[in-house]
């Protein structure tokens, strides 16, 4: 007979209590509110519970990119409150992201609250327009939400990668590489296999400059010496 690990028991049960917030919220800021449960010991299914359709996530979805990020923190990981972020589809997004920890503090999770300020954002520029004054125009990030990991990590790659793969060098490919890795791309399943075939590499090309760069990133080592091949 086999005895369940008391922290993976904790931190069901932290999930569990949380279900119904996420209900209670979304409920409380109406239609334009969505509030997303995350288990991140699932990454590519870790929406455990849903309520409200802001970016469309649905239980069993992957997290975002900025899930990722946090998940690449481990227990670093800090709350992000309070940032505004761009859908595909070009709806203004306020976000809140604040972690789940065990009774050791070690982060598996998080609570993440997405409110559609879009039409704010328009009453805004029409109010700026009334007054004379011209409205602001930040250059708000654009964040991929979905239920398919994959089209996650494509679009970490499409923002990092700004040029061919054979178009850059050693530092500039151990650069890629510790980007990637420090916004939690590695983390996922069959991700490198994933960024291989779109740099077109091969998989153990892609694990040595993993490998190389996380070893940079750690000793500060700026040998410039070709240690991989495509």
């Amino acid at each position: 007979m086999t005895t369940e690990d008391p922290r993976t028991a904790e931190r069901d049960a932290i999930l569990r209590a949380l279900a119904p917030v996420v209900d209670g919220i979304a409920a409380t800021f109406g239609p334009v509110c969505e509030v997303v449960l995350h288990d991140y010991r699932r990454p590519e299914k870790s929406v455990v519970a849903v309520a409200g359709s802001v970016t469309g996530r649905t239980v069993g979805g992957a997290m975002s990119e900025i899930g990722m990020r946090v998940l690449a923190r481990g227990d670093e990981a800090t709350d992000e409150l309070n940032y505004v972020t761009r859908t595909g589809t070009g709806r203004l997004v306020k976000s809140s992201t604040m972690v789940l920890r065990d009774s050791a503090g070690a982060v598996f999770g998080a609570l993440c609250v997405n409110v559609d300020v879009t039409e704010v954002g328009r009453a805004q520029s029409l109010l700026a327009a009334l007054a004379g004054a011209g409205a602001p125009t930040p250059d708000t990030p654009v964040t991929t939400f979905g239920d398919d990991i994959d089209s996650v990590v494509d679009a970490l790659l499409d923002t990092h990668l700004d040029q061919t793969w054979g178009g850059l060098d050693r530092a500039q490919r151990l650069t890629l590489f510790r980007s990637l890795d420090e916004r939690g791309v590695f983390a996922v399943r069959r991700a490198i296999e994933q960024v291989a075939a779109r740099l077109g590499i091969s998989r153990a090309s892609a694990y040595s400059y993993l490998s190389q760069a996380r070893a940079a990133g750690t000793s500060g080592d700026h040998d410039t010496s070709e240690g991989a091949h495509t």
